[in-house]
Protein backbone atom coordinates (compact mmCIF):
# COMPACT_ATOMS: atom_id res chain seq x y z
CA UNK A 1 0.00 0.00 0.00
CA UNK A 2 2.79 2.18 0.50
CA UNK A 3 4.19 2.09 -2.42
CA UNK A 4 0.97 2.56 -4.40
CA UNK A 5 0.50 5.75 -2.23
CA UNK A 6 3.97 6.61 -3.37
CA UNK A 7 3.43 6.07 -7.46
CA UNK A 8 0.11 7.89 -6.66
CA UNK A 9 1.17 10.86 -4.76
CA UNK A 10 4.02 11.34 -7.69
CA UNK A 11 0.80 11.41 -10.32
CA UNK A 12 -0.66 13.71 -7.79
CA UNK A 13 2.30 16.20 -7.79
CA UNK A 14 2.43 16.31 -11.89
CA UNK A 15 -1.49 16.77 -11.68
CA UNK A 16 -1.61 19.82 -9.60
CA UNK A 17 1.47 21.15 -11.18
CA UNK A 18 -0.56 21.08 -14.31
CA UNK A 19 -4.01 22.64 -13.27
CA UNK A 20 -4.18 26.30 -14.35
CA UNK A 21 -7.84 27.21 -13.72
CA UNK A 22 -10.91 26.85 -12.27
CA UNK A 23 -11.48 23.74 -14.84
CA UNK A 24 -8.81 22.33 -14.31
CA UNK A 25 -9.62 22.15 -10.41
CA UNK A 26 -12.74 20.41 -11.11
CA UNK A 27 -11.18 17.75 -13.49
CA UNK A 28 -8.70 17.00 -10.55
CA UNK A 29 -11.04 16.80 -7.93
CA UNK A 30 -12.94 14.14 -9.98
CA UNK A 31 -10.06 12.54 -10.84
CA UNK A 32 -8.44 11.99 -7.20
CA UNK A 33 -10.52 13.14 -5.15
CA UNK A 34 -14.33 12.69 -5.70
CA UNK A 35 -16.42 9.65 -5.41
CA UNK A 36 -14.89 7.38 -8.46
CA UNK A 37 -11.68 9.39 -7.85
CA UNK A 38 -8.16 7.30 -7.35
CA UNK A 39 -7.52 7.79 -3.46
CA UNK A 40 -11.14 7.15 -2.92
CA UNK A 41 -10.72 3.97 -4.84
CA UNK A 42 -7.88 3.16 -2.29
CA UNK A 43 -9.93 2.76 0.85
CA UNK A 44 -12.36 0.35 -0.75
CA UNK A 45 -9.22 -1.73 -1.06
CA UNK A 46 -8.68 -2.07 2.44
CA UNK A 47 -10.60 -5.20 2.65
CA UNK A 48 -7.62 -6.98 0.98
CA UNK A 49 -6.15 -6.87 3.91
CA UNK A 50 -5.90 -8.46 7.02
CA UNK A 51 -8.09 -7.20 9.84
CA UNK A 52 -4.89 -6.78 12.44
CA UNK A 53 -2.97 -4.51 9.23
CA UNK A 54 -6.39 -2.50 7.77
CA UNK A 55 -5.76 0.50 11.01
CA UNK A 56 -2.33 1.18 10.07
CA UNK A 57 -3.46 1.15 6.39
CA UNK A 58 -6.63 3.25 6.73
CA UNK A 59 -4.28 5.68 8.65
CA UNK A 60 -1.72 6.71 5.79
CA UNK A 61 -4.36 6.82 3.31
CA UNK A 62 -6.36 9.34 5.26
CA UNK A 63 -3.19 11.19 5.80
CA UNK A 64 -2.47 11.56 2.16
CA UNK A 65 -5.90 12.43 1.26
CA UNK A 66 -5.62 15.25 3.79
CA UNK A 67 -1.97 16.49 2.33
CA UNK A 68 -3.78 16.17 -1.07
CA UNK A 69 -6.85 18.21 -0.01
CA UNK A 70 -5.17 21.19 1.80
CA UNK A 71 -2.85 21.52 -1.18
CA UNK A 72 -6.02 21.15 -3.36
CA UNK A 73 -7.70 24.03 -1.30
CA UNK A 74 -4.57 26.09 -1.14
CA UNK A 75 -3.96 26.18 -5.35
CA UNK A 76 -8.16 26.84 -5.42
CA UNK A 77 -7.66 29.77 -3.56
CA UNK A 78 -4.77 31.15 -5.82
CA UNK A 79 -6.57 30.55 -8.96
CA UNK A 80 -9.46 31.95 -7.48
CA UNK A 81 -7.73 35.31 -6.87
CA UNK A 82 -5.88 35.05 -10.24
CA UNK A 83 -8.91 34.69 -12.05
CA UNK A 84 -11.07 37.77 -10.17
CA UNK A 85 -8.14 39.81 -10.99
CA UNK A 86 -7.88 39.18 -14.25
CA UNK A 87 -11.60 39.78 -14.58
CA UNK A 88 -11.23 43.27 -12.38
CA UNK A 89 -8.55 44.15 -14.95
CA UNK A 90 -10.56 42.80 -18.15
CA UNK A 91 -13.26 45.51 -16.80
CA UNK A 92 -11.40 47.92 -16.14
CA UNK A 93 -12.61 52.12 -17.24
CA UNK A 94 -10.50 54.13 -18.16
CA UNK A 95 -12.07 57.77 -17.18
CA UNK A 96 -10.15 59.97 -18.99
CA UNK A 97 -11.59 58.51 -22.02
CA UNK A 98 -14.53 60.66 -23.43
CA UNK A 99 -17.93 59.57 -22.77
CA UNK A 100 -20.15 57.92 -25.32
CA UNK A 101 -22.46 60.78 -26.67
CA UNK A 102 -26.04 60.17 -26.19
CA UNK A 103 -29.26 61.35 -28.79
CA UNK A 104 -32.74 62.30 -27.02
CA UNK A 105 -35.63 61.07 -29.03
CA UNK A 106 -38.25 62.61 -30.75
CA UNK A 107 -41.84 62.40 -30.91
CA UNK A 108 -42.57 61.31 -34.27
CA UNK A 109 -45.22 63.52 -36.14
CA UNK A 110 -48.06 61.59 -36.62
CA UNK A 111 -48.13 60.48 -32.98
CA UNK A 112 -47.68 63.99 -32.03
CA UNK A 113 -50.91 64.79 -34.01
CA UNK A 114 -52.91 61.97 -32.34
CA UNK A 115 -51.79 63.14 -29.05
CA UNK A 116 -52.54 66.23 -29.92
CA UNK A 117 -56.69 65.23 -31.28
CA UNK A 118 -57.07 63.28 -28.53
CA UNK A 119 -56.37 65.94 -25.96
CA UNK A 120 -58.52 68.14 -27.54
CA UNK A 121 -61.54 65.31 -27.89
CA UNK A 122 -61.07 64.50 -24.68
CA UNK A 123 -61.04 68.38 -23.22
CA UNK A 124 -64.71 67.78 -25.07
CA UNK A 125 -66.08 64.84 -23.19
CA UNK A 126 -64.77 62.26 -25.59
CA UNK A 127 -63.45 58.83 -24.46
CA UNK A 128 -60.80 57.07 -26.50
CA UNK A 129 -61.34 53.68 -27.95
CA UNK A 130 -59.23 51.72 -29.26
CA UNK A 131 -60.59 49.22 -31.92
CA UNK A 132 -58.66 45.80 -33.23
CA UNK A 133 -56.79 45.84 -36.70
CA UNK A 134 -58.55 42.83 -37.95
CA UNK A 135 -62.02 43.03 -38.75
CA UNK A 136 -64.98 40.59 -40.06
CA UNK A 137 -67.25 41.74 -42.87
CA UNK A 138 -70.07 42.65 -40.60
CA UNK A 139 -68.48 45.48 -39.23
CA UNK A 140 -66.07 46.77 -41.80
CA UNK A 141 -68.49 46.91 -44.89
CA UNK A 142 -72.06 45.28 -44.15
CA UNK A 143 -72.71 47.58 -40.63
CA UNK A 144 -71.63 50.48 -42.27
CA UNK A 145 -74.19 50.15 -45.37
CA UNK A 146 -71.81 49.22 -48.07
CA UNK A 147 -72.97 47.15 -50.60
CA UNK A 148 -71.97 43.92 -51.39
CA UNK A 149 -70.80 45.41 -54.89
CA UNK A 150 -68.77 48.37 -53.83
CA UNK A 151 -65.49 48.98 -55.05
CA UNK A 152 -63.87 49.40 -51.51
CA UNK A 153 -64.62 45.53 -51.17
CA UNK A 154 -62.36 44.23 -53.81
CA UNK A 155 -59.03 42.81 -53.14
CA UNK A 156 -56.82 44.95 -55.31
CA UNK A 157 -58.41 47.69 -52.63
CA UNK A 158 -58.26 45.62 -49.34
CA UNK A 159 -55.79 43.13 -47.32
CA UNK A 160 -58.31 39.96 -46.99
CA UNK A 161 -56.74 37.31 -44.50
CA UNK A 162 -59.61 34.60 -45.20
CA UNK A 163 -63.00 35.23 -47.23
CA UNK A 164 -64.78 37.38 -44.69
CA UNK A 165 -62.07 38.90 -42.28
CA UNK A 166 -59.50 41.38 -43.53
CA UNK A 167 -56.98 44.10 -42.26
CA UNK A 168 -59.66 46.95 -41.50
CA UNK A 169 -59.72 49.87 -44.15
CA UNK A 170 -60.92 52.54 -41.89
CA UNK A 171 -61.64 53.44 -38.40
CA UNK A 172 -65.32 53.45 -39.03
CA UNK A 173 -65.76 49.71 -37.54
CA UNK A 174 -64.90 51.44 -34.30
CA UNK A 175 -68.56 52.71 -34.69
CA UNK A 176 -70.02 49.63 -34.97
CA UNK A 177 -68.23 48.37 -31.42
CA UNK A 178 -69.34 51.24 -29.96
CA UNK A 179 -72.79 51.32 -31.02
CA UNK A 180 -73.38 47.80 -30.48
CA UNK A 181 -71.25 47.69 -26.83
CA UNK A 182 -72.24 51.18 -25.21
CA UNK A 183 -75.34 53.13 -23.98
CA UNK A 184 -76.56 55.86 -25.57
CA UNK A 185 -76.08 59.04 -25.18
CA UNK A 186 -71.68 58.82 -25.86
CA UNK A 187 -68.74 60.64 -27.44
CA UNK A 188 -66.18 58.79 -28.37
CA UNK A 189 -63.10 59.04 -30.56
CA UNK A 190 -60.79 56.24 -32.31
CA UNK A 191 -57.16 56.36 -33.67
CA UNK A 192 -55.21 53.97 -35.45
CA UNK A 193 -53.77 52.23 -37.63
CA UNK A 194 -55.53 51.20 -41.26
CA UNK A 195 -54.21 49.47 -44.45
CA UNK A 196 -54.91 49.80 -48.27
CA UNK A 197 -53.81 48.43 -51.27
CA UNK A 198 -52.02 51.69 -52.21
CA UNK A 199 -49.16 53.42 -52.61
CA UNK A 200 -47.95 56.73 -54.15
CA UNK A 201 -46.90 60.09 -53.04
CA UNK A 202 -49.64 60.98 -50.71
CA UNK A 203 -50.61 56.90 -49.98
CA UNK A 204 -48.90 53.73 -48.06
CA UNK A 205 -50.66 50.54 -47.78
CA UNK A 206 -50.45 51.41 -43.72
CA UNK A 207 -51.44 54.85 -42.08
CA UNK A 208 -53.29 56.10 -39.94
CA UNK A 209 -57.41 58.00 -38.91
CA UNK A 210 -58.71 59.00 -36.38
CA UNK A 211 -62.59 58.37 -36.03
CA UNK A 212 -65.42 60.20 -34.38
CA UNK A 213 -68.60 59.46 -33.00
CA UNK A 214 -71.15 61.34 -31.36
CA UNK A 215 -74.33 59.64 -29.85
CA UNK A 216 -77.14 61.39 -28.97
CA UNK A 217 -80.60 63.20 -29.25
CA UNK A 218 -81.89 65.76 -31.95
CA UNK A 219 -77.84 66.32 -33.74
CA UNK A 220 -77.46 67.97 -36.93
CA UNK A 221 -74.64 69.21 -39.25
CA UNK A 222 -74.51 72.80 -37.54
CA UNK A 223 -73.56 70.67 -34.26
CA UNK A 224 -70.77 68.81 -36.44
CA UNK A 225 -69.45 72.25 -37.75
CA UNK A 226 -69.34 73.68 -34.50
CA UNK A 227 -67.96 70.63 -33.00
CA UNK A 228 -64.94 70.53 -36.18
CA UNK A 229 -64.43 74.34 -36.25
CA UNK A 230 -63.08 73.47 -32.74
CA UNK A 231 -60.95 70.71 -33.65
CA UNK A 232 -59.28 72.85 -36.85
CA UNK A 233 -58.19 76.34 -34.92
CA UNK A 234 -56.85 73.96 -31.82
CA UNK A 235 -55.13 71.51 -34.46
CA UNK A 236 -53.73 74.86 -36.81
CA UNK A 237 -54.48 78.63 -35.70
CA UNK A 238 -57.63 80.07 -33.83
CA UNK A 239 -57.90 81.92 -36.90
CA UNK A 240 -58.68 78.42 -38.77
CA UNK A 241 -61.70 78.65 -40.42
CA UNK A 242 -63.96 75.38 -41.76
CA UNK A 243 -66.57 74.96 -44.77
CA UNK A 244 -68.64 71.80 -45.81
CA UNK A 245 -68.84 70.56 -49.11
CA UNK A 246 -71.87 68.10 -49.90
CA UNK A 247 -70.45 64.60 -50.47
CA UNK A 248 -71.16 60.85 -50.04
CA UNK A 249 -70.48 57.98 -47.86
CA UNK A 250 -72.67 54.74 -47.17
CA UNK A 251 -72.68 55.22 -43.81
CA UNK A 252 -73.71 59.05 -43.10
CA UNK A 253 -76.75 61.00 -44.50
CA UNK A 254 -76.16 63.85 -45.56
CA UNK A 255 -72.41 63.62 -45.87
CA UNK A 256 -69.48 66.45 -46.27
CA UNK A 257 -66.20 66.63 -47.05
CA UNK A 258 -65.01 69.42 -44.93
CA UNK A 259 -61.71 72.18 -45.60
CA UNK A 260 -60.17 74.77 -44.07
CA UNK A 261 -58.31 77.59 -44.63
CA UNK A 262 -55.04 77.04 -45.37
CA UNK A 263 -52.61 77.16 -42.84
CA UNK A 264 -49.84 78.67 -45.04
CA UNK A 265 -51.07 81.34 -46.77
CA UNK A 266 -54.25 82.04 -44.10
CA UNK A 267 -57.14 81.49 -47.08
CA UNK A 268 -55.18 83.69 -49.75
CA UNK A 269 -54.11 81.18 -52.21
CA UNK A 270 -50.60 79.38 -52.32
CA UNK A 271 -48.86 76.80 -54.28
CA UNK A 272 -49.88 74.00 -50.99
CA UNK A 273 -53.70 74.81 -51.57
CA UNK A 274 -53.56 75.16 -55.15
CA UNK A 275 -54.65 78.68 -55.01
CA UNK A 276 -58.13 77.75 -53.66
CA UNK A 277 -57.33 78.98 -49.79
CA UNK A 278 -58.75 75.75 -48.76
CA UNK A 279 -57.23 72.19 -47.89
CA UNK A 280 -59.51 69.04 -47.65
CA UNK A 281 -58.67 67.66 -44.20
CA UNK A 282 -61.68 65.45 -43.40
CA UNK A 283 -65.06 63.83 -44.41
CA UNK A 284 -68.06 63.11 -41.96
CA UNK A 285 -71.65 63.70 -41.45
CA UNK A 286 -74.84 62.70 -39.80
CA UNK A 287 -74.93 58.79 -39.49
CA UNK A 288 -77.37 56.71 -41.90
CA UNK A 289 -80.46 55.95 -40.26
CA UNK A 290 -79.90 52.16 -41.25
CA UNK A 291 -76.33 52.41 -39.37
CA UNK A 292 -78.03 52.95 -36.26
CA UNK A 293 -81.22 50.73 -37.09
CA UNK A 294 -78.13 47.83 -37.42
CA UNK A 295 -77.19 48.28 -34.16
CA UNK A 296 -80.29 47.96 -32.69
CA UNK A 297 -81.36 51.43 -31.72
CA UNK A 298 -83.79 53.14 -33.01
CA UNK A 299 -83.56 56.19 -35.28
CA UNK A 300 -86.47 58.22 -34.60
CA UNK A 301 -85.20 58.43 -31.19
CA UNK A 302 -81.22 58.60 -31.64
CA UNK A 303 -78.90 60.31 -34.44
CA UNK A 304 -75.35 60.53 -34.80
CA UNK A 305 -72.48 62.69 -36.37
CA UNK A 306 -69.43 60.76 -37.72
CA UNK A 307 -66.28 62.33 -38.72
CA UNK A 308 -62.64 60.91 -40.05
CA UNK A 309 -59.59 61.96 -40.87
CA UNK A 310 -56.20 60.88 -42.02
CA UNK A 311 -53.49 62.00 -39.18
CA UNK A 312 -50.69 61.50 -41.52
CA UNK A 313 -52.17 64.07 -43.66
CA UNK A 314 -52.58 66.53 -41.16
CA UNK A 315 -49.22 65.90 -39.29
CA UNK A 316 -48.23 66.81 -43.50
CA UNK A 317 -50.07 69.65 -43.77
CA UNK A 318 -48.98 71.11 -40.30
CA UNK A 319 -45.43 70.57 -40.76
CA UNK A 320 -45.11 71.02 -44.34
CA UNK A 321 -44.04 67.39 -45.57
CA UNK A 322 -44.16 66.85 -49.44
CA UNK A 323 -44.40 63.09 -49.51
CA UNK A 324 -46.04 60.83 -47.05
CA UNK A 325 -43.29 58.31 -47.12
CA UNK A 326 -40.77 60.64 -45.01
CA UNK A 327 -43.26 59.76 -42.36
CA UNK A 328 -42.16 56.03 -42.70
CA UNK A 329 -38.04 56.10 -43.87
CA UNK A 330 -37.25 56.59 -40.35
CA UNK A 331 -34.46 59.31 -41.71
CA UNK A 332 -32.89 60.58 -38.46
CA UNK A 333 -32.19 63.89 -39.52
CA UNK A 334 -36.35 64.79 -40.39
CA UNK A 335 -37.39 63.15 -36.98
CA UNK A 336 -35.11 65.23 -34.94
CA UNK A 337 -36.70 68.06 -36.06
CA UNK A 338 -39.82 67.06 -33.77
CA UNK A 339 -38.28 67.10 -30.42
CA UNK A 340 -39.25 69.21 -27.91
Amino acid sequence: MKEKIKALEARVDEALAEVKSGEGLKDFFAKYLGRTGSITALMKEMGNYPKEERPIIGKLINSFRDSVQARFKALEERIAAEELAAKYASEQVDITMPARRTTRGAIHPTNLVRAKLCEVFIGMGFKVYEGREVEDDYHNFTALNTPKDHPARDKQDTFYIAEDVMLRTHTSPGQIHCLETMKPPFKVVMPGRVFRCDDDATHTPMFHQIEGLVIDKNLSLCDLQGLLDTLAKAMFTPETKTRFRPSYFPFTEPSVEVDVSCCECGGVGCRLCKGTGWIEILGGGVVNRRVIENCGLNPDEWSGLAFGAGLDRIAMLKYGINNIHILYDGDQSILRQFRK
